[in-house]
């Protein structure tokens, strides 16, 4: 039997990339993982679009709000995935890894469905690592 894996996804807005991948992880994940998102510059709402493009894959983040990341969070985290946040991203202990992903931020609806379908293929790779070799969960 596997052990839980809590695992951090990080963008500097907490309104496209790291919304998105925490989305994908929890439903993926099937209550074997847990995933949460969060953002060292937190903006106001989730990027309209993303909301948009999530819905067509039968997502729902309109009720979601950017969360600002704590000390909390990455403590408990034992995995951080951080997106394309370079320096903005603050210090995470553990097992951290860097996903190159472009920021939707102002971009088309065909090019933000592009970046969910990236999101989506990293993320169901990432569920597969977990379910067959798991990191060492801290908890």
């Amino acid at each position: 039997m596997t052990s839980m894996v809590n695992v951090l996804f990080i963008c500097v807005h907490n309104a496209g990339r790291s919304q998105m991948s925490e989305a994908f992880f929890n439903k993926l994940a099937k209550c074997k993982h847990y995933g949460i998102s969060a953002g060292s510059h937190p903006s106001e709402q989730v990027n309209p679009v993303v909301i948009e493009v999530m819905r067509e894959v039968n997502l729902d983040l309109s009720g979601k709000k950017p969360k600002k990341l704590n000390a909390d969070m990455a403590l408990a985290a034992d995995l951080a995935i951080t997106m394309g946040c370079g320096d903005e991203c603050p210090i995470v202990i553990g097992d951290v890894r860097e996903w190159h992903i472009e920021d939707p931020h102002g971009k088309t609806i065909e090019k933000v469905r592009e970046i969910r379908d990236t999101i989506r293929a990293k993320i169901e790779a990432l569920v597969k690592e977990l379910d067959e070799k798991p990191i060492e969960a801290s908890n």
